[in-house]
């Protein structure tokens, strides 16, 4: 019989699914688009066995995949299990087996040497296939339409890393998905490899570099001919999984750090540049190359944003120094000094989980969209990580410095939300942002439709579920002609 910790990772605003199945035909609040064909993947962490240790991270369960497939004016829903290695060995034994978030020297001797892996932080459509992702093990390889899971690649012995990115560019002019690995050489360790996978699957370009320490190399960006590492520090050593602590931990005493490379290069041109006092940065906006210069855009805050990874000299989290503003980080590869050269705040609502159009990934660009923090509002839900704070979205005008926001109510909050261009070639922003709202009370979820560049009035559908889908990381669509090639 299973039972689930009493703790804030698993219980209120974070409670289990576990369910996998499908749903035809949902219903519809409103009217779909016609323009709509193809399918929203996103992912979510969701143990299928309660944890060996009542603490753990939320980020450790394993991958549900959901799928809602668009056709006709109407939605399908799918949804599975990314059955990876450590889901395939748990399965098998009917209970846990893995131990703590990233500490391998948790985990029972029989399962030891395993892939970690739980894929749940992001799914993207690639080359014919569903790519299923986790920063600290290799790729998982789904089927876009059944989500039957096919199992991890090295792209025929062109990849062979242990750890894959999270957090895919995908090249709007070649179509090369590009992506990053971290901490190669072993756990903690500080060497990386970028690489390219063109739209066939192959690998197409590699390079090698070393991160000035070992850190939670979460995202990064492309812009234009070079790609773009942001370094937050988040650090950790042998000492704390030895004690089983947060694998993660925030030291205010190292610098953060911009990296720059050229993407058709060895690494060997990798090029840091420092700012201390630190700030804390994790998702990318977007990133644009503009002459010498290269702009990172990026919400970040004062100190760290998870509270669940301490600070690692003990101190209390201060709360307004969490929040996050989506800002402009500036190098200039010109300077003679390896120095940040300025952070400015570009937006106004704090908030996380950025997006773009992503035709203009790397590219400059105009419209932002992110989740946003409305502090003035009500909330009604229970308490809890994820709970109403993060209640309103918000899309940033960057060129003409406005920006719009529409607030999901006092019983609801946002996950992440994804743009949908109308069209190929159409204008930037000229599209549709779908996004999850949950509602805490009455505990279901819609995912809502919205005019991209006028979230303001509100959802033009929503589609709604018979349950509340557990908080979620990233996702992507995928039009109709790529879920044919599959």
């Amino acid at each position: 019989m299973a039972h689930f910790p009493q703790h804030p990772g698993f219980t209120s605003v974070l409670r289990l699914i576990r369910m996998e199945g499908d749903i035809r035909d949902l219903e519809v609040e409103g009217e779909i688009p016609r323009e709509l064909d193809g399918a929203f993947y996103r992912v979510h962490p969701d143990p299928q066995f309660p944890p060996r240790f009542a603490d753990d991270q939320f980020f450790n369960g394993d991958g549900m995949v959901s799928q809602f497939r668009f056709h006709d004016g109407k939605v399908d829903f799918r949804q599975r299990y990314a059955r990876t290695d450590k889901w395939k060995a748990e399965n098998a034994a009917g209970r846990a087996l893995f131990g703590a978030y990233r500490n391998h020297l948790t985990d029972e001797d029989s399962v030891k040497g395993l892939p970690r892996g739980t894929a749940n932080t992001n799914v993207l459509v690639h080359a014919g296939k569903l790519f299923a992702m986790k920063e600290d093990s290799p790729c998982l390889i789904m089927d876009p339409l059944s989500l039957e899971t096919e199992g991890y690649t090295d792209f025929g012995g062109d990849l062979p890393i242990s750890a894959f990115t999270a957090h895919p560019k995908i090249d709007p002019d070649t179509g090369n998905f590009c992506g990053f690995g971290y901490s190669l050489a072993g756990p903690l360790t500080r060497e990386c490899c970028y690489f390219e996978i063109d739209p066939a699957g192959k690998i197409v370009r590699k390079a090698e570099f070393l991160v000035p320490y070992y850190t939670m190399l979460h995202d990064f960006g492309i812009a234009g001919d070079y790609a773009v590492f942001n370094v937050s520090p988040w650090t950790s050593d042998i000492s704390v999984l030895e004690q089983n602590r947060p694998h993660f931990q925030y030291d205010r005493e190292l610098p953060f750090y911009v990296g720059v490379m050229r993407r058709d290069g060895d690494g060997s041109d990798m090029r840091w540049f420092a700012l201390e006092p630190s700030i804390c940065g994790c998702h990318v906006m977007n990133a644009v190359q503009d002459g010498t210069k290269i702009h990172l855009d990026l919400p970040v805050s004062a100190t760290g944003s998870l509270p669940f990874f301490p600070n690692k000299d003990g101190t209390p989290y201060d709360p307004q120094e969490m929040i996050t503003y989506l800002s402009r980080v500036t190098v200039d590869l010109a300077s003679n000094e390896d120095r940040i050269a300025s952070v400015t705040r570009i937006g106004q609502a704090p908030g996380e989980f950025p997006r773009i159009d992503d035709r203009f990934a790397g590219k400059p660009y105009r419209h932002g969209w992110q989740i946003t923090y409305d502090f003035t509002k009500p909330y009604n839900g229970p308490a809890g990580p994820f709970a109403g704070v993060i209640n309103a979205l918000t899309h940033y005008d960057l060129a003409s410095g406005t920006e719009q926001s529409w607030w999901c109510g006092p019983d609801s909050a946002f996950q992440e939300p994804c743009f949908v261009p109308r069209s190929p070639t159409g204008p930037e922003g000229d599209g549709w942002l779908i996004a999850l709202v949950d509602n805490h009370i009455t505990n279901y979820s819609d995912l809502c439709i919205f005019e991209a560049l006028n979230v303001a009035q509100g959802p033009v559908a929503r589609v709604k579920l018979p349950l509340r889908l557990r908080q979620g990381l990233h996702g992507n669509w995928a039009p109709a002609d790529r879920l044919k090639a599959a």
